[in-house]
């Protein structure tokens, strides 16, 4: 999947539809295989991203856990983190 796509259920405060949007467009880019669609595409592309985004979004708000809201802040660390280990710090921090 793509590395770009993040979780979005149960975060505090919780993900909006703008950012449930954005992943959406993410996976469409990812499964089309285009950054941008041509002029001949670009309808198609873009009904694809809102469905996907329509979709995503009931399902969110569908969802249920007991566990504990995640912190966007604790959890961008923790990504942060991941990406120093993978690709190594100087790379992280533009060096």
């Amino acid at each position: 999947m793509c590395r770009n796509i993040k979780t979005l259920f149960n975060f505090d405060p919780p993900v909006t539809d703008e950012e449930t949007r954005a992943a959406s467009l993410q996976f469409v880019r990812k499964i089309s295989g285009f950054n941008k669609p041509s002029k001949a595409n670009e309808a198609s592309f873009l009904a694809a991203v809102d469905e996907i985004a329509d979709i995503s979004i009931r399902l969110l708000r569908s969802l249920e856990t007991t566990a504990p809201p995640r912190n966007r802040e604790e959890q961008a660390a923790k990504a942060k983190a991941r990406a120093a280990d993978r690709f190594g710090a100087s790379e992280i921090h533009g060096g």
